[in-house]
């Protein structure tokens, strides 16, 4: 459609210059299709929309390439997976995440992320074929009923992850995350299926797409960071705590020492001081005594 409407307003604009070069009488007059043959061709307008057609025609394989390998389940979950594994490289430090490693007494989630309140899994294989029939499909009847089929399809799947992945008691939070690589089926569900995704929200299993999940991520690293900073509020506080228990023991020796042996040593001082007086005054009497003496 691009394309017609590309090749409408080129060829619409090809007209109008022929018509002004006719106009302004520097050629001899010449056939409509000859002159726009002839700047077609000088432009190199025919390159250019080649080229256009040719990216064109790549978007339109890739998308079909996609189309095609999400319609394929064992494609279709590499690439839910895939997707799911970019999100959180861009969003999260290695040491946050993890890929389909074993945990939770050897449950294998396709992902999971570090969090304050336990490790949160993430499933990303989704059950989609009842939605690929149900979008092929013009029956209204056979849509319908496939519609009910895919919800159903999912009620299964989001059970299995909550027995799976919801276990605090083995280490996980208290919700896990269904991811959908598919903002159209995410927006399906919605709409379609708003009152089983609220339910399930309540036993713990968030459905989640590429956009969702990466708002949730960022409030998860909020709370790591929120978390960090008390954790390093506890330490000062601990420390300041040891210090001032430090000090008051400081305070119980320093007033020993004064009140004790600092002032038994004040009085020694005074004491010895007399003493030193008396023994002085001693011997200068004595030493008077002799002088006398001698004159005498």
């Amino acid at each position: 459609m691009i394309i017609e409407i590309l090749l409408i307003l080129v060829v619409l604009l090809l007209i109008i210059l022929v018509f002004l070069v006719l106009k302004s009488g520097k050629i001899e007059p010449i056939t409509i299709e000859s002159a726009i043959s002839r700047v077609w061709m000088e432009s190199g307008l025919d390159e250019k929309v080649g080229e256009i057609t040719t990216h064109a025609r790549d978007i339109r394989d890739s998308h079909r390439s996609i189309e095609q390998m999400l319609r394929v389940p064992k494609e279709r979950a590499s690439f839910g997976e895939i997707s799911l594994e970019t999100i959180l490289s861009d969003q999260l430090s290695p040491d946050m995440f993890g890929i389909r490693e074993r945990i939770l007494d050897g449950k294998i989630p396709d992902s999971y992320i570090k969090s304050t309140v336990g490790l949160i899994c993430i499933d990303s294989k989704f059950p989609l074929d009842n939605y690929e029939k149900m979008a092929d499909t013009t029956d209204v009847k056979e849509k319908e009923i496939l519609k009910k089929q895919f919800i159903r399809d999912v009620q299964g799947h989001l059970n299995k992850i909550s027995a799976d992945y919801v276990c605090p008691e083995k280490g996980s939070a208290e919700f896990a995350f269904a991811y959908i690589p598919s903002e159209g089926v995410y927006y399906f569900l919605l709409t379609e299926a708003y009152h089983m995704l609220r339910e399930f929200t309540k036993k713990g299993v968030q459905v989640v797409s590429p956009l969702t999940i990466s708002h949730k991520i960022e409030l998860i690293k909020t709370g790591i960071h929120a978390k960090k900073l008390s954790n390093e509020a506890e330490l000062v506080k601990s420390n300041i705590i040891k210090l001032s228990r430090q000090f008051e023991d400081i305070d119980i020796i320093w007033k020993v020492f004064y009140e004790t042996h600092l002032r038994n040593a004040g009085k020694k001082a005074d004491e010895l001081d007399q003493s030193y007086k008396k023994l002085r005054d001693e011997f200068n009497r004595i030493s008077e005594f002799s002088e006398d003496s001698k004159m005498n």
